[in-house]
């Protein structure tokens, strides 16, 4: 058998992941705002694409066919230039139905105006402090001292500067240092300008008139009331259960962190992507947050005016590569609503009973079960879901968060959302009495009764997910209270 050199032609197909693709499936991945900064800088970059105004926003609403309630496709293109604007009004293919049992969710109102709203004229606590030692301290140099270490505390109000490196600096003595820093401990909130968590601690208590040597012995051993060894406890502070049940109830009502109430960085609202509002006609109405989708459109007169201009080669490709930049971008946006709008709207279907009764109601779902009722692939409700958020009357939630795994049943009922069972197990460990504790294995058997099939390990694990001691740690802590819990 002689080996020749020969040509062969052959047909095959496969799949290549264009720029383009690579960037749509990346803005599917994304949030609302992380959007709108991406379309921010599409904006900078490319003439052709300009932000929609609220003139041709309300033109490319009024060309739109009206959304008929129920339909899959969530959201229709506008017409004309304005191909991916949203306008404030604009439903965004709005939908609602009737609920299994035809109520509507309970517990929250039709108006969900007020979720961006922040605290408006609240100061930081530079500022409070600042304030208070215009007012107490007048002397020169104790000013100096106080702005100088004023400017050396974190946000949650401790004091982040070495005091002997800071009189150093000033070129005072540690002792007028230490003087101020005192005065300085004495501002509103109480535990500001403290060095570490147990001074903290001593200043509220001492600011409460709580601050006695056996509590102090209390501070001193803060690792141990951590470990709740309450018989180390009672031996290190020669105290009875009663005063060190006392003293542990005094600890509780302190702030650890005081400044933190006065940081306004601290009070971050999530904007939700989704929303989901009782309809009146029952069911539920969702909808796109079209307050944080951009507004853009690609500008044909501009691209025509521009492309009659053009005198070379190269001026005709860079018009021509930015117009099918601005043209793919609308259309990514345009299909990125609609599949985010699918998504949504399917899921509140699936967890319908959970608008309406709350989390122990929550059905099993996983991302299978959307892609196979939308008939997308599982990575793509993956990206749909990852850092989206939707606001329903119960609050706002991450789309993975109405994503459970399944726990079986004892007898032929269906299967029991994970979520739902932990709810459950918070709420009779939060009801039990002072004198019934109940174990895990008791937690198992009520739950077992209730038709839940789950292992006393799967229980401990939940348990412990949510930072709730075990029944042992319960029960001494129920002692040393001497009150029940329920």
């Amino acid at each position: 058998m002689s080996l020749s050199p020969k040509l062969d032609l052959r047909q095959s197909q496969s799949l290549v992941m264009t720029p383009q693709l690579q960037q749509a499936i990346k803005l599917l991945q994304l949030s609302n705002i992380e959007v709108g900064a991406f379309v921010e800088e599409e904006l900078e970059r490319n003439p052709l694409l300009e932000r929609a105004s609220g003139e041709e926003a309300e033109r490319s609403d009024s060309s739109d066919a009206p959304v008929d309630h129920g339909q899959d496709d969530g959201t229709t293109a506008a017409a004309g230039e304005a191909v991916a604007a949203v306008p404030p009004d604009d439903p965004m293919g709005a939908t609602s139905w009737r609920t299994g049992d035809g109520r509507v969710g309970g517990g929250g109102s039709d108006d969900l105006s007020g979720l961006e709203q922040t605290i408006a004229g609240k100061i930081s606590l530079y500022e409070h402090l600042a304030q208070q030692i215009q007012v107490e301290i007048s002397d020169p140099r104790e000013r100096i001292v106080a702005t100088h270490l004023l400017a050396g505390i974190d946000e949650a109000g401790y004091l982040a500067m070495d005091l002997a490196g800071a009189a150093q600096t000033l070129g005072c003595s540690l002792a007028l240092a230490e003087e101020v820093l005192k005065r300085l401990q004495t501002l509103d909130p109480p535990g500001v300008f403290a060095r570490d968590l147990r001074e903290c601690l001593a200043l509220q208590l001492a600011e409460r008139n709580r601050l006695d040597p056996v509590i102090a012995i209390l501070l001193a051993n803060l690792e141990v009331v951590a470990r709740r060894d309450f018989a180390k406890l009672r031996k290190l502070c020669d105290c009875s259960e009663q005063d060190l049940a006392d003293m542990l109830s005094d600890l509780r009502v302190l702030d650890p962190k005081p400044g933190l109430r006065f940081n306004p960085d601290h009070t971050q609202i999530m904007i939700p992507d989704v929303v989901v509002r009782p309809s009146q006609a029952g069911g539920w109405h969702v909808e796109l947050n079209s307050d944080t989708l951009p507004r853009v459109l690609a500008n044909e007169r501009y691209y025509a005016e521009v492309q009659s201009g053009t005198r070379s080669e190269s001026e005709r490709t860079f018009v021509s590569e930015h117009w099918n930049s601005a043209n793919w971008l609308v259309k990514a946006l345009d299909q990125r609503a609609r599949t985010i709008l699918r998504v949504a709207r399917e899921i509140v279907r699936q967890q319908d009973l959970f608008l309406v009764k709350g989390v122990a109601y929550m059905k099993p779902l996983i991302l299978r079960d959307i892609a196979d009722a939308l008939e997308l692939h599982e990575s793509t409700v993956s990206r749909v879901t990852s850092n989206k958020f939707m606001a329903t009357p119960r609050g706002i939630f991450e789309l993975k968060y109405f994503f459970t795994a399944s726990i079986g049943s004892t007898g032929d009922g269906p299967a029991h959302s994970a979520e739902a069972v932990r709810h459950r197990i918070k709420t009779m460990i939060d009801a039990e009495a002072a004198d019934g504790v109940l174990s895990d294995d008791d937690i198992v058997e009520a739950l077992a009764r209730d038709g839940v099939a789950i292992a006393r390990r799967t229980v401990a694990k939940y348990r412990e997910a949510m930072r709730i001691p075990s029944s042992v740690q319960r029960r001494r802590e129920r002692r040393l209270s001497g009150e029940p819990r329920g």
